[in-house]
C-alpha cells in the first residue's frame, strides 16, 4: 500500500514559503509523500497570499487552477481568512484556514486522505533535521518572528498574522545550526519586522549551547554570525539600535547587507502613510553606515501613486534617491488592500499618474544601480555559487539576495553550487556583474 501524495502551491513571500516548508515537514512526518504533479497527487494544498487585491486575485487563479487539475483542494495561508469569498469563487473546496495554522491544515490532509500507518522505505521516508525546504541546499530562510505592531495604512499584516511573537533565541539558533550543518551556506533572516525582534518578550535573554544569549537584533546577530556562514538580514526597519549592527558587518561577521522598506521620502506621505518621518536624519545613518562599512549593500523598496502624493512630494523622493544613492531599489504603485485605513484618504492618484511616476522613479534608480555596479569593476569579489550550465556559471556576491537582487555570471572551471568562490569583475550593466574565475 503506497503512502498518500500531497501536492503543494506556495504563493506570496518568503515568509509564507517558510510556513509551507512547515506545514510539508509534518505531512512528511505522518508518512505523506509530496508530489510534483497535480496528476499524481491524491490532494493539492495551496498556500495563498492576501497582501494586495491583485495577489489575492492570484491565489484565486491559482485554487481554480488546481480545482480544475485535480478536484481536491485545502486552501490555507494569508487569504485564508477570507473563507467566504474563497468559497464564493471555488465552492468545491475541501477545508480553508488561515496563516500560521499550521495543525488545521495537517488535521484537513488526515480528514481527506487519510494515511494509511506508513509503509516504511529507511530510504526514501526518513526527514532531515532540518525539515523539508524548498529553497536549493545551499540556501534557506530563517523566520526569527511572527506578526507586526506596525500601524502603516497601507498594510493590513497585523490583521491577518497579528502582533509580533518573538520565537525564543535558543529556538532560532538551534535551527540555523541544523541547516548549517546540512549543507547550507547562506541564512536569510526574515520576519515582517527584523530589527523589532525581542521587543515583546522583553529582549529576554535566552540560552544557546549552554551560553547566554540576550534576544535582540544585536544578540542574534553575534550568535548568527559565528557559524561561518553568509548571514543576510531582510526587512530590518531602520530603528536606532540598527546602527549596532553595523560593525558586525564591517568585521565580516553577518553580510555587509541591509534590506531596509523605507517606502517614501516626504513627510507629508509618511504621516499619511503612519510611518517615522525623519528622512533627512536617515540620509546622515545611512552615511555613517557607508563610513563604517564601505562595502555595505543597501536595498529598499518604494510606494509612488500613494493618496495624496503631490507631484512636489515625488519629486522629493527622487532627489532622495539621488543622495542615498541605494544599490538596489524596488518600486510599487499603490494600490488599495480592502480593509487597509488608506483607502480612506484623500487624494486618490489616477493610474496613469502612478504609472508615470513609477516608470521615472525606475530610470532614475536605474541609472543609480549602473554607477553603483560600475564601482566593483576591477574588483574581487567573493561569489556563492547557484547553478552551472553549459553556457557558465551564476552565482551572487553579498551584494545579492536571492530572486530579487542581480547575479554574478562567470566561467566557475568546475565550482558547483554552494561552493564560494573568487571572481574578479570585468564588466557591469544596470542589473547584474560579469567576472572571471580567480
Amino acid at each position: 500500500m503506497t503512502n498518500p501524495k500531497v501536492g503543494f502551491i506556495s504563493l506570496g513571500c518568503p515568509k509564507a514559503l517558510v510556513d509551507s516548508e512547515r506545514i510539508l515537514t509534518q505531512l512528511r512526518l505522518d508518512g505523506y509523500q509530496v508530489s510534483g504533479s497535480y496528476e499524481d497527487a491524491d490532494v493539492v494544498v495551496v498556500n495563498t497570499c492576501g497582501f494586495l487585491d491583485s495577489a489575492k486575485q492570484e491565489s484565486l487563479d491559482a485554487i481554480g487552477e488546481a480545482m480544475a487539475e485535480n478536484g481536491r483542494v485545502i486552501v490555507t495561508g494569508c487569504m485564508g481568512g477570507e473563507e467566504q469569498q474563497i468559497r464564493e469563487a471555488h465552492p468545491g473546496v475541501l477545508a480553508v484556514s488561515g496563516p500560521q495554522q499550521y495543525e488545521s491544515v495537517v488535521a484537513a490532509v488526515h480528514q481527506w486522505v487519510p494515511a494509511q500507518r506508513p509503509v516504511h522505505d529507511p530510504y526514501t521516508d526518513l526527514v532531515p533535521p532540518q525539515g523539508v525546504k524548498l529553497t536549493p541546499r545551499h540556501y534557506a530562510y530563517l523566520k526569527i518572528s511572527e506578526g507586526c505592531n506596525h500601524g502603516c495604512t497601507f498594510c493590513i499584516i497585523p490583521d491577518i498574522r497579528g502582533k509580533l511573537v518573538s520565537r525564543p533565541v535558543g529556538d532560532v539558533l538551534d535551527e540555523a545550526q541544523r541547516l548549517v550543518e546540512s549543507g547550507v551556506q547562506e541564512l536569510l533572516v526574515i520576519s515582517q519586522d527584523t530589527s523589532a525582534y525581542g521587543v515583546d518578550i522583553k529582549y529576554r535573554t535566552g540560552f544557546w549551547q549552554g551560553r547566554p544569549v540576550k534576544s535582540d537584533m544585536l544578540g542574534l546577530c553575534q550568535a548568527l554570525g559565528e557559524l561561518g556562514i553568509w548571514v543576510r538580514l531582510h526587512y530590518v526597519y531602520p530603528y536606532p539600535h540598527v546602527d549596532r549592527v553595523i560593525p558586525l558587518m564591517a568585521e565580516g561577521k553577518v553580510l555587509p547587507y541591509l534590506d531596509i522598506p523605507f517606502q517614501h521620502a516626504s513627510p507629508e506621505v509618511l504621516r499619511a502613510m503612519k510611518r517615522p518621518a525623519h528622512q533627512e536624519r536617515t540620509l546622515e545613518r545611512i552615511a555613517n553606515w557607508r563610513e563604517q562599512c564601505p562595502e555595505i549593500t543597501l536595498r529598499s523598496t518604494f510606494i509612488v501613486g500613494f493618496p495624496g502624493e503631490t507631484e512636489a512630494d515625488f519629486r522629493q523622493l527622487l532627489a532622495w534617491l539621488e543622495q542615498a544613492r541605494l544599490d538596489r531599489v524596488g518600486c510599487f504603485k499603490y494600490e488599495a488592500v480592502a480593509g487597509a485605513r488608506a483607502n480612506a484618504l484623500p487624494g486618490a492618484v489616477p493610474e496613469e499618474e502612478k504609472t508615470e511616476r513609477w516608470q521615472r522613479l525606475m530610470e532614475v534608480q536605474q541609472q543609480i544601480s549602473a554607477r553603483r555596479l560600475q564601482d566593483k569593476v576591477g574588483q574581487t569579489l567573493e561569489v556563492l555559487v547557484d547553478a552551472v550550465d553549459e553556457e557558465g556559471t551564476v552565482g551572487r556576491s553579498w551584494a545579492d539576495a536571492p530572486e530579487i537582487d542581480g547575479q554574478v555570471y562567470f566561467d566557475g572551471r568546475g565550482a558547483g553550487p554552494g561552493e564560494r568562490v573568487k571572481v574578479r569583475i570585468e564588466e557591469a550593466d544596470e542589473y547584474d556583474l560579469y567576472g572571471i574565475r580567480r
